[in-house]
């Protein structure tokens, strides 16, 4: 019988009901949440992305290997002399190809992103490996200063990934002689 005269009446207990046992820690207290959003304070901006607009540009993707910074080398040759730039000393060029590319390929991403652009008798030549890792050797640094036609060169890390760049003048400069250490 399922109705509730079947159980009988209600009566209370003759015992009294047992306490739960004590908390073996301590209660803790509640964290406190983050207000959604801050009153006075700016939000976070994503961080710029580079870009290059109103200039001649080239940009070229490798795969990660052994033979990228050759192949970017003559593949940035090949798209700078369509620019025009007579003075360009393109030895120091596939130079700071060959050594921008080949730094990003021991990063051990899976493809590097080779970037050109050119401005006021500069070329602007940036290497992406979409792997972010350690700042790269000073070697790099060291064989990019020896170049006769470089304005200056640094690396940048980012989101996706690490960028090296150099900048070539295309003024024709007279070749620094080799530093003896």
């Amino acid at each position: 019988m399922t109705s509730p005269e079947a159980k009988g009446p209600k009566l209370p207990p003759t015992y009294p009901p047992k306490s739960p046992p004590p908390q073996k820690k301590p209660v803790e207290p509640p964290r406190p949440q983050p207000a959604t959003k801050p009153g006075g304070l700016l939000p976070a901006l994503p961080r710029p992305r580079m870009r290059i607009r109103n200039r001649r540009t080239a940009a070229l993707t490798f795969r990660a290997d052994e033979w990228a910074p050759a192949k970017a080398a003559a593949q940035a040759l090949t798209s700078v002399r369509g620019w025009n730039h007579p003075g360009l000393d393109e030895r120091d060029l596939e130079t700071a190809v060959t050594l921008l590319v080949a730094a990003a390929v021991r990063e051990g991403g899976r493809r590097v992103s080779l970037h050109l652009a050119d401005q006021s008798d500069k070329i602007l030549v940036v290497a992406l490996s979409h792997q972010p890792g350690p700042a790269p050797e000073g070697e790099v640094f060291a064989g990019l200063q020896v170049l006769a036609s470089l304005d200056s060169c640094g690396d940048d890390l980012a989101e996706d990934g690490r960028r090296l760049w150099a900048l070539l003048d295309t003024v024709p400069r007279p070749r620094r002689p080799p530093r003896v250490a």
